[in-house]
């Protein structure tokens, strides 16, 4: 009986045994087949991912761009004129954020300035990147992380800084919250040749070179002060200058008030800020003799020891033209420069020929926009073909209005044996700029505008001008134009202009300043162009004549060098 038990007991240890290994057996597989569905569905969401394209934009804008960097632009010494600096600029992950309206009210704590609906409707839906607020400070960029809430991120960006403000706005443009030129050097960078940009350093999203720019920001800074004072001084409605390297055609300063801060772009829209020395197109008054004179001296129809007679007006049907202080009298070629005869001019031009005169124009480019990187153009407007009336007028510089760009060319090549140079803001070589070169006038012709030029300063209307820069043998022409309103010239409103260049025995820059409707400084003053953009002139050239290596000399056998042989 015993023994009947005990291997009773057996079988049953036995058969408890078998069932736990069939228990253990089946956990183990249920254990695996849960392992290799984990496992599959690890590996079928992986291979989803690596399927879906990942959305690498903020608002249609990818994240290299908005990242990428523009080269810094410097003048021609190194000066900084505008370089990059980065900030962080937040964004959201709408399909991330858990709770909209606490996350727009934590993010306006730290912003007050966004509308709170405004940030939910920002905040709200599935959308995977969206701007909240660009160019931050790196104390909100902490405050707001501080915040902790999930979908906010920041991506940092370039700014554009412009260390010098306004003081070469009109040069250097602006760009927009994207890092984008939209005006000035800035703009055209944007718009050049992918070649042109890669030659300059300046190709999008590589290891960018500073740019050199021609403009020397010791000279930018002395024009835009003495422009400003002139703006006061002389209670204009604006004023503009800008000054050439005859040789190279390297922009050295352009000024245009009033200006704008490209650190505050939208400053640009404000009313009468646009680049007058570029985008505006004048009637430039007797500044345009200096034009005539060469055209008819080139031509070889008018010589430097011609006279004419200024006795009378100039009568064409019911008008008579005469001078504003007339001398009456029969006057040599250089007094119709020095005394700026009307009368004398239309004589010049009138034995120059009316179509050659309208040629001469056509050689300078004057019919033409000036080829300049600057974007700011604007077309000049002269008649295809001058009648007489017309072209008597024109040669003392009324029925046609161009920039003050082109009267900077045409004075450059009057004084640098008569060379049209292609104007330019960044650096050249003269091997490179000669290449550029087209003769417009003979050497001889360009050595007696020299002689004129310097009279007029020592003699005629540029004698203010002559006072302040004593000693740096510069001359030039005066222009003073009665301003159109509403179709009608109109007294006591002159447009001025003082076009020169220095040091005429050894010719090197040509600038031109313009003043807008200025009025007289005191009781002795005037308000024709000698009386401010002449003396704006001299003390500009007084300032800078030093800095670009220029030394007085006040030996006058270098002014009796000038005179041409015939008249001496």
């Amino acid at each position: 009986m015993a023994a009947i038990t005990e291997g009773g007991a057996a079988i049953a240890l036995d058969g408890a045994q078998k069932t736990r290994r069939h228990l253990t057996k089946a956990r183990i597989r249920w254990v695996v087949v849960a392992l290799i569905l984990m496992f599959g569905a690890v590996a079928g969401r992986l291979i989803q991912l690596g399927l879906v394209v990942q959305d690498t934009t903020i608002e249609g804008q990818t994240r290299d761009l908005i990242t990428a960097t523009r080269p810094a632009l410097l003048d021609r010494n190194g000066l900084e004129l505008a370089v990059d600096i980065r900030v962080p600029s937040l964004f959201a992950e709408p399909r991330r954020i858990i709770d909209v309206n606490e996350a727009a009210s934590a993010i306006h704590s730290v912003l007050p300035d966004l509308n709170e609906d405004w940030l939910r409707g920002r905040l709200t839906g599935d959308k995977g990147f969206v701007w909240v607020k660009r160019e931050l400070t790196p104390e909100i960029e902490d405050k707001i992380m501080q915040l902790g809430i999930p979908g906010l991120d920041f991506v940092t960006e370039s700014k554009r800084f412009y260390p010098g403000g306004n003081e070469a706005s009109h040069i250097l443009g602006a760009v927009n919250i994207d890092n984008q030129g939209i005006a000035g050097i800035e703009k055209s960078m944007d718009n050049d040749s992918v070649a042109l940009l890669q030659s300059l350093g300046l190709a999008r999203g590589n290891e960018l070179a500073p740019v050199n720019l021609s403009v020397d920001l010791r000279v930018q800074h002395v024009m835009h002060d003495v422009l400003t004072d002139a703006l006061t001084r002389y209670q204009a409605v604006a004023a503009a200058g800008v000054m050439m390297d005859i040789h190279t055609g390297e922009i050295v300063g352009l000024v245009s008030l009033p200006d704008f801060d490209p650190n505050n772009p939208v400053t640009a829209l404000q009313k009468d800020s646009f680049n007058r020395i570029t985008a505006g197109i004048y009637e430039l008054g007797s500044s345009m003799k200096s034009v005539t004179i060469a055209g008819a001296l080139d031509s070889g129809k008018v010589r430097i020891t011609d006279s004419f007679d200024a006795r009378f007006g100039v009568r064409f049907g019911r008008f008579t033209i005469d001078d504003f202080h007339g001398k009456h009298r029969i006057l040599t070629l250089p007094e119709v420069y020095k005394y700026s005869s009307n009368v004398g001019a239309i004589h010049i031009m009138q034995a120059m020929g009316k179509d050659t005169f309208r040629a001469f124009l056509t050689r300078l480019g004057f019919d033409k926009t000036v080829p300049l990187e600057l974007p700011e153009k604007r077309n000049p407007v002269v008649p295809a073909k001058f009648s007489e009336i017309v072209a008597a007028t024109a040669a003392f510089g009324h029925g046609l209005s161009v920039s003050p760009m082109h009267m900077l060319r045409a004075m450059a090549a009057f004084a640098n044996d008569g060379y049209m140079v292609t104007p330019t803001l960044y650096r050249r070589s003269l091997e490179d700029a000669r290449k550029t070169y087209e003769q417009v006038v003979s050497e001889k012709t360009s050595q007696e505008m020299r002689y004129l030029m310097r009279l007029n300063a020592l003699e005629g209307s540029g004698s203010r001008m002559n006072k302040f820069a004593l000693g740096y043998r510069t001359g030039g022409k005066t222009g003073t134009a009665e301003k159109v309103v509403n179709g009608r010239y109109t007294t006591g409103a002159n447009f001025n202009v003082f076009a020169s260049a220095f040091p005429l025995d050894n010719p090197r820059y040509a600038m031109v300043v313009i003043v807008d409707s200025p009025r007289a400084e005191n009781a002795q003053s005037g308000t024709t162009a000698g009386w401010n953009a002449g003396e704006a002139t001299g003390r500009i050239i007084q300032r800078v004549a030093p800095m670009l290596g220029i030394s007085p000399d006040f030996n006058p056998m270098l002014d009796d060098e000038l005179v041409p042989v015939e008249l001496r």
